[in-house]
């Protein structure tokens, strides 16, 4: 397939600069997949569209302020750093975007803002402006609280606004609790606790799986061919509790409804070897593009996606390019609010 198949024309003021006033108060755009009819809720409708026995899958994965600011030594000059990845070094490591990329060659060293004694240098170029970045504290305290305590959070690059302290808050799910995504896994930012008691209270089982969803997520497609295009592997885990509650949903052909594109990803890369999702931690690099046969998966509640994304792609893969694309015609005209802070559509 060709990735200007999965183009499509979007005004900008429908991009979301802001969460909904309310979290909870989000449009819901309802698929059909079987026959294609679209249907405008809200998300507080959830509890009646999903039903006793239905097991609603969330990630909670919690983002980390991984942007950080501050300015090179020596000169002084402005330099920012955005945490990438972990490097498994045994000291603190990490693969980084920087800026100014031209200035931070290896041997640079940066002094990050904030009131902490944050140091980093860098140690090695990779590919596409990345980086290898050591960080350090002057005065021994955890790398990570420091990073915790004056880091900033890293909104898309389509927000166009510096982040604000509510967003520690709003760029985040209400479940999260394991730290170390870089991007918030945006499906979940719609539901708050108030609408998970009403979906307990409902009949529907609440399952957590972690996925820490990294800076690949924004990644643009660079290929023509869709099947060119290749993913950053995610570090994912399923707990034996939640691995039992999906695997008897399927057994007794109940719905299995991933909250967000992470947690279907987390939960076909789990049952890639025997139909059957295996507990335990593993790291994915999946790719779930059209004629992908999902194992799992058979609802889906997710945000509006990029043109050409890879996340636009798995959509399309779940209810077919036309209907999604469809649905999308559907949600402009109707000026739906997208990407990360936008409303949601449910696909059942």
């Amino acid at each position: 397939m060709n990735v200007s198949e999965f183009d499509f024309e979007l005004p900008s003021d429908l991009i979301a600069q802001e969460p909904a006033a309310e979290r909870g108060a989000s449009r819901l755009l309802c698929l059909d997949r079987g026959s294609g009819a679209l249907a405008q809720c809200w998300i507080s409708d959830l509890p009646l569209l999903l039903g006793p026995g239905d097991v609603l899958v969330v990630n909670n994965t919690r983002v980390f302020p991984a942007r950080l600011l501050g300015r090179r030594r020596p000169g002084g000059g402005r330099a920012e750093c955005l945490l990438i990845k972990k490097l498994d070094t045994g000291i603190d490591t990490w693969e980084a975007l920087v800026h100014p990329g031209q200035r931070l060659r290896p041997g640079a060293q940066i002094v990050f803002e904030g009131g902490r004694s944050l140091r980093a240098e860098v140690m090695a170029r990779r590919f596409f402006g990345r980086r290898v970045v050591r960080f350090w504290t002057e005065d021994g305290s955890p790398v990570d609280e420091a990073v915790d305590a004056i880091g900033h959070v890293p909104l898309p690059p389509y927000i166009k606004r510096p982040d604000r302290p509510q967003d520690r808050e709003r760029y985040q799910t209400v479940f999260a609790c394991e730290r170390g995504s870089v991007a918030a896994p945006t499906a979940g930012l719609h539901l708050t606790l108030e609408l998970i008691a009403a979906l307990r209270a409902r009949g529907v089982v609440i399952v957590e799986v972690t996925l820490h969803v990294g800076y690949g997520t924004f990644q643009p497609v660079r290929v023509e061919r869709v099947e060119a295009h290749r993913l950053d592997s995610e570090f994912y885990t399923i707990s034996g509790e939640a691995a039992a509650h999906v695997n008897a949903a399927l057994d007794e052909g109940r719905r299995v409804m991933a909250v967000g594109t992470t947690t279907t990803r987390a939960l076909e890369a789990a049952a890639r070897r025997d139909h059957r999702v295996q507990a335990g931690p593993g790291s994915t690099d999946l790719f779930i593009y059209p004629g992908f046969q999902f194992r799992v998966v058979s609802g889906l509640l997710t945000n509006f996606h990029l043109p050409r994304s890879s996340l636009l792609m798995l959509v399309a893969a779940f209810a077919g390019r036309e209907r999604v694309l469809d649905a999308y015609r559907m949600a402009i005209r109707s000026r739906y609010r997208f990407y990360s802070y936008g409303d949601a559509m449910l696909i059942r």
